[in-house]
């Protein structure tokens, strides 16, 4: 089993950053697929970014691309988003998740197999 925990949301303006960590259990942490996903208040969660097991490899959505960066650290089991430019319409609760089976590019949330509790990401216009 795995267990994720995500920490970094907050309150910003627009324009301006934040950095969201995700801290895993697990010895077999370096073998999956990370993502990030957000959801927003009436809307489906959709893929944000993601990054492949082996770190070499990250991709975005276009609405991030280019604001957004997946990193990963697997001596500490933990990847990291670092998001800048902020906008309002980034207000969503932002989940990190894994991919047990290590699938390239993993945009799919159904086949990610564990979830984090969700943190809350509100930027301000």
């Amino acid at each position: 089993q795995v267990q994720l925990v995500e920490s970094g949301g907050g309150l910003v303006q627009a324009g301006g950053s934040l950095r969201l960590s995700c801290a895993a259990s697990g010895r077999t942490f370096s073998s999956y697929t990370m993502g990030w996903f957000r959801q927003a208040p009436g809307k489906e969660r959709e893929f944000v970014a993601g990054v492949n097991w082996n770190g070499g490899d990250t991709y975005y959505a276009d609405s991030v691309k280019g604001r957004f960066t997946l990193s990963r650290d697997n001596a500490k089991n933990t990847v990291y988003l670092q998001m800048n430019s902020l906008k309002p319409e980034d207000t969503a609760v932002y989940y990190c998740a894994a991919d047990a089976s290590g699938t390239y590019y993993n945009r799919r949330s159904s086949q990610y197999h564990y979830w984090g509790q969700g943190t809350q990401v509100t930027v301000s216009s």
